[in-house]
């Protein structure tokens, strides 16, 4: 089964084949204060206006899909799929759902399951779907080929989603709630070693209303410039003469001399030009510099 079918199929999909007979058998009307919040949900934050939105529509049609869960002891459930239709149901004063019962083998298969259903519905901001990705990596050691294959997503994408872990604590938040877009963020890692400069690009973005690519250029910009700064710095490290300095010597050379005056300095090492206009004139300087007249 190729993963797109997975995705078309939704959680159902990731059932056994003889999917219709087990719903047939396990679907019911479950007393909603049986049924326990999922302690594996990646779900973090629920829009309150989005539920009680969902709630109205709840109250008017009832709940479509039914919720999955798994057997708990003292006949209670464990929710494997369908917080917010939870929460909304409890808010529109249900004292019943509709739920499926599938019995689960493991805390990874619950997570995973809650997990796809969250990314089908795209419930997950994108921190909260890097979060899960990552717990599967640390807590089930599964790896990103792995991941990806579960979730109908390409590797590059789990990769990806999972650099978003390294932006600092007020970049998180702002991917998270949405003030800028993953593809910032991920511009935005580029400047991960220098916090003050990756808030001050950010603080651009915010203000300037900059897209993903004007943040590209923006961010190659604030790369180049420290570094030329630190090639000027190196001329100055490595023994160049000030530039007023070499004009202030330029200037009695050429009152001496009479003649055009060049210093050219390359780091401690250097050249001086002196301008001649025809042989006598190059007898007279020579006689300038070796005999002082």
């Amino acid at each position: 089964m190729s993963s797109k079918n997975v995705l078309g199929r939704g959680v159902g999909a990731l059932l056994s084949d003889d999917i219709s007979t087990a719903v047939d058998e396990t679907f019911f009307l479950c007393d909603i204060d049986k049924i326990k919040p999922n302690p594996h949900q990646p779900r973090k934050s629920f829009d309150q206006e989005k539920l009680k939105g969902l709630a109205a529509s709840i109250e008017e049609k009832g709940i479509i899909q039914p919720l999955l869960v798994s057997r708990a002891q003292g006949n209670r459930y464990h929710l494997i799929a369908g917080e917010r239709r939870l929460r909304a149901a409890k808010l529109a004063g249900l004292d019943e759902v509709p739920v499926v019962v599938m019995d689960t083998d493991s805390d990874q298969k619950s997570f995973e399951l809650a997990l796809i259903e969250n990314i089908q519905r795209h419930d997950l901001n994108p921190i909260e779907e890097a979060m899960a990705y990552n717990r599967l990596v640390q807590d089930f050691e599964l790896t990103q080929e792995q991941i990806a294959k579960k979730v109908g997503r390409k590797r590059s994408t789990i990769t990806n989603t999972l650099r978003l872990l390294n932006l600092p604590d007020f970049l998180r938040d702002d991917v998270a709630g949405g003030v800028i877009s993953e593809g910032h963020a991920r511009v935005l890692l580029r400047l991960k070693e220098n916090s003050p400069l990756m808030r001050e690009v950010r603080d651009r973005i915010v203000r300037e209303g900059l897209s993903v690519r004007e943040t590209e250029r923006l961010c190659r910009k604030v790369v180049a410039m420290p570094k030329k700064r630190s090639n000027a710095r190196a001329g100055k490290e490595a023994g160049e003469l000030p530039e007023s300095y070499c004009r202030a010597l330029s200037t009695q050379l050429v009152n001496h001399l009479n003649t055009k005056v060049r210093i050219i300095q390359n780091g401690k090492r250097g050249k001086l030009e002196i301008e001649y206009y025809s042989s006598d004139d190059l007898e007279r300087l020579l006689g300038l510099l070796i005999n002082g007249s």
